[in-house]
């Protein structure tokens, strides 16, 4: 079975979630830059410096470095100190790159003014939380080289953060007890991260990282003994650092990248009791912490069911959704007009300029930043048109959003919501895996957070204008065999 019982589960206690892995205080920003490259930079001068060097052995010098190695950890995977010579190795990181820089990288806080730290930017312009990705990986690491079952996985990567943030905010609205998600200060040079607003234990950057560690680490779990395992900087790059340019694309790729950290999750938990396993895991709080605070009553129960259907919601029925300053919109001119949701229209477009699919964060962010000056320049608009973009490289783009009325379909804008493909689509389609971006994920969000009625109304945008050929007639030809499509 995937995850052991009760008593094999691990914890923290309310009050070290808040103070360590979550301590609320200020410190001088990190000088090096804040991106998932800078890291895996580090973590192969370290393993060029030190030939021979165990990926495990890293993993464990690293949590060691960062102070992880509280009372849950512990319980599945040792004190680091112990287990690895570690006073020789911080000795080898520090002569090779910078122990500040590991300690920092991977040291959750968030600030008093909203900054979060121990997150990286990743390649494909998400944010994550380097914390719960290294315990991922050193609980796989660990199962492989020890054998038998995958220990703690799930508790060390989302169950203990989803479990105590369910128990922290229960009398909360349900869409303030994720989250939030924040934007870089600079997406080329990231130094600081500042969230949206008040955050809970689980920010994005936290869940994001914990799919990370969790996908990571069941993989390593699983590889034949008879394989060597990979350097700890190429576990990394494998899964961030990837080029769709070289003839590939999302379509049926089974490799494990990260735009694909929400399905993968998915697929790894969707035959697990999660309830059970969460409440399991706030057993194991309560036994090896004494946590008093934790009464396991039909309240808490029903916390944890209403959290967990919350965090199917908005991490794995939704599409992640890359949000306007990560790909440096400009600010909306004038006061914008809200929607008056829900919606009963929805309209599809291409962009046929940009002629081509994207199939990066880099190319995907500077299509969106020339669409807005297009928008904004040539025609005089307020914005970018679009309600939402959808890229190839298996994001959506936030443009005017679920709430502001955008400028897409003449005389249709304040009643609709107006969704372009990124690309020509007059003889050719958009990627499979982009069509259902759009047609399973972004939908089906749209209509479980309220914003379109159920039976809404699917058109291309040539239906309400005469004087387009848009959506083009292969991805017209496609989307009129959609439900809610209407001639």
């Amino acid at each position: 079975m995937f995850f052991h019982s009760m008593a094999s589960l691990g914890s923290l206690c309310f009050s070290l979630a808040l103070l360590g892995y979550f301590t609320v205080h200020s410190r001088p920003a990190v000088g090096h830059l804040r991106s998932m490259d800078s890291f895996i930079r580090a973590v192969q001068k370290v393993e060029e410096s030190n030939p021979g060097l165990s990926p495990l052995a890293l993993a464990r010098a690293l949590r060691r470095i960062a102070g992880h190695d509280d009372a849950m950890t512990v319980h599945f995977l040792g004190t680091s100190h112990v287990l690895t010579n570690t006073a020789e190795l911080e000795t080898a990181i520090l002569n090779a790159s910078s122990f500040s820089f590991f300690d920092k990288a991977l040291h959750h806080i968030v600030t008093d003014n909203g900054e979060e730290r121990g997150v990286v930017l990743a390649p494909d312009g998400t944010t994550v939380a380097l914390a719960p990705l290294m315990l991922g990986i050193e609980a796989g690491l660990n199962t492989w080289t020890e054998g038998g079952a995958p220990v703690g996985l799930f508790p060390l990567t989302l169950g203990r953060t989803l479990g105590l943030t369910f128990l922290s905010l229960q009398d909360f609205p349900a869409e303030y007890r994720l989250g939030p998600n924040g934007c870089w200060d600079n997406v080329e040079y990231p130094k600081v991260f500042k969230l949206y607003h008040t955050p809970t234990l689980a920010t994005g950057a936290v869940i994001s990282g914990g799919m990370d560690g969790l996908i990571l680490g069941k993989y390593l779990s699983n590889l034949p003994k008879s394989e060597t395992l990979p350097a700890l900087s190429e576990i990394l790059k494998g899964y961030y650092i990837f080029d769709l340019r070289e003839g590939r694309s999302l379509d049926g790729l089974t490799d494990r990248i990260s735009p694909k950290r929400r399905e993968l999750s998915r697929l790894i938990l969707e035959s697990v009791d999660l309830q059970n396993e969460v409440m399991e895991t706030l057993a194991l709080v309560w036994k090896l912490e004494r946590t008093e605070w934790i009464a396991f009553d039909t309240g808490i129960g029903q916390a944890v069911k209403e959290g967990l259907k919350q965090f199917v919601r908005k991490y794995w029925d939704c599409p992640q959704i890359i949000p306007r300053c990560q790909w440096g919109a400009k600010p909306h001119n004038g006061t914008p007009i809200p929607l008056s949701l829900p919606l009963d229209q929805l309209f599809v477009h291409h962009t046929y300029t940009p002629s081509s699919a994207c199939l990066s964060f880099s190319d995907c962010a500077r299509d969106m930043r020339s669409m807005q000056r297009f928008h904004q320049e040539e025609r005089g608009w307020a914005d970018i048109g679009y309600s939402f973009v959808v890229g190839s490289d298996g994001y959506v783009y936030e443009g005017a959003g679920w709430n502001t009325v955008g400028r897409h379909t003449r005389g249709q804008n304040s009643v609709g919501y107006g969704v372009a493909f990124i690309g020509n689509y007059t003889a050719a389609l958009p990627s499979r895996y982009s069509i259902d971006l759009l047609r399973h994920k972004l939908v089906q969000c749209a209509v479980d957070g309220g914003r379109l009625v159920s039976n809404f109304t699917l058109k291309g945008h040539r239906q309400a204008v005469s004087y387009t050929t848009c959506p083009g007639d292969a991805l017209f030809s496609e989307i009129s065999r959609w439900d809610n499509f209407r001639e």
